[in-house]
């Protein structure tokens, strides 16, 4: 397989655009790509696209990707429709990267892209519920907010987390989202702040759930030996996309716990993407994580080898994981802060560990660990829950050329 380089990224901010449609938000994305990526559009020889809930939401279905593309003038090429609840724009990306690795392309387009703002909290929620299988779980009401709280009370219960604990994750996130012109808030907040707002499932707050949003990501990836016949700028090597579903699991047995479930798929995924590119966690430099609910980093921290279960508290309390640690996390502000029209998401995170290893993230850049800026930055994206683990497990490595 040839490897990969991502020469370009575009995001439209994230946000709610009660005026804007699914073209209106894949086209500045797709552009912004483009520019960036310094090619033409007839350059794109195939493109992926992710989208996990327009058709409930805006009633457009079958051909999302199509639309999107072709008010965007993307002529002519295959368009791949990709689906995966949360992890829809990395599986897209995803997708493009084993084209153009196998040989099949040389240019290929990724796009994310979700409305999600439509003024129906209750059908948005229906979507999200959506992410679930819907015979036994989805049809009786089940909210990600719910299950992500009883994973959190276990953790509290069996480490010692505090909710002030809790707190630090989303203020950390804030912080960063601030410095993200991207980011649908962009406004600092405190630990008392995030604990006295409105309590959506104990112990989680408002102030640490991912908003609903509207928004779009895209990138233009290339074989690494063509990079330079379009840009200038420093070729990110796609090194390792690692994705897994949950594992057998025997239902006769006692249920397991949501937080442990789900971590293992992780630490699945995580553990072949370090195999891939033979690297370890502590050659990692940054990372971007799934953090719907912010408390869920303190048990990712774990799941991708930063730290061992239970401790990940300990790397917020320390500061680690902050702009100025040894392992930022969630730089753009994670889900919480950057926002996270689900199937945008995943592109996103990968536009923002670009900008990060190009030296383009402006008041949020981090050194890494040269002081010359980062090389090796990783992303762990998931989706929807099957059994109580998550349905699709993404962790991608980018290591800068």
């Amino acid at each position: 397989m040839r490897e990969v380089a991502i020469i370009g990224v575009g995001m439209h901010k994230f946000g709610k655009f009660p005026n804007e449609s699914l073209k209106d938000l894949g086209r500045v994305a797709v552009w912004n790509a483009i520019h960036d990526a310094n090619i033409e559009a007839h350059d794109i020889q195939t493109a992926y696209v992710g989208n996990a809930g327009a058709g409930l939401l805006t009633g457009q279905e079958c051909v999302r990707g199509q639309v999107i593309l072709n008010d965007a003038c993307i002529f002519s090429v295959p368009v791949t429709n990709v689906e995966g609840a949360c992890a829809s724009g990395l599986i897209a990306l995803r997708e493009a990267w084993i084209a153009v690795g196998s040989g099949m392309y040389d240019v290929a387009l990724a796009l994310g892209v979700e409305k999600m703002y439509i003024d129906d909290t209750a059908k948005v929620l229906q979507v999200l519920g959506a992410g679930t299988d819907m015979e036994s779980v989805g049809s009786i009401g089940y909210q990600f907010s719910g299950g992500y709280a009883q994973g959190i009370q276990q953790n509290m219960r069996r480490y010692g987390w505090t909710r002030e604990d809790l707190a630090l994750v989303a203020v950390k996130n804030k912080y960063n989202g601030a410095r993200n012109p991207y980011a649908q808030f962009q406004k600092e907040t405190t630990v008392e702040e995030v604990l006295n707002s409105r309590v959506v499932a104990y112990p989680v707050t408002i102030f640490m759930t991912a908003p609903i949003g509207d928004g779009a990501a895209a990138a233009i990836i290339c074989p690494k030996e063509m990079a330079s016949k379009f840009t200038s700028k420093p070729p990110i090597i796609i090194k390792a996309m690692a994705m897994h579903s949950p594992g057998f699991r025997d239902y006769r047995l006692p249920p397991r716990e949501p937080d442990t479930t789900k971590r293992e798929v992780s630490s699945l995924s995580a553990r072949e993407a370090y195999e891939t590119v033979g690297i370890g966690p502590d050659d990692v430099e940054l990372a971007e994580v799934h953090d719907a609910m912010t408390p869920a980093e303190l048990s990712t921290y774990a799941s991708l080898g930063f730290c061992k279960p239970g401790e990940g508290n300990i790397l917020v309390r320390e500061g680690r994981t902050s702009l100025t640690g040894d392992i930022p996390v969630n730089t753009s502000g994670g889900l919480s802060a950057r926002g996270h029209p689900i199937g945008a998401t995943g592109l996103a995170q990968a536009a923002e560990i670009v900008w990060q290893l190009r030296g383009e993230a402006g008041p949020r850049q981090i050194p890494g660990k040269s002081g010359k800026g980062p090389r090796i930055g990783l992303i762990e994206n998931n989706g929807g829950t099957v059994g109580s683990g998550a349905a699709v497990s993404t962790v991608s490595i980018f290591m800068r050329d």
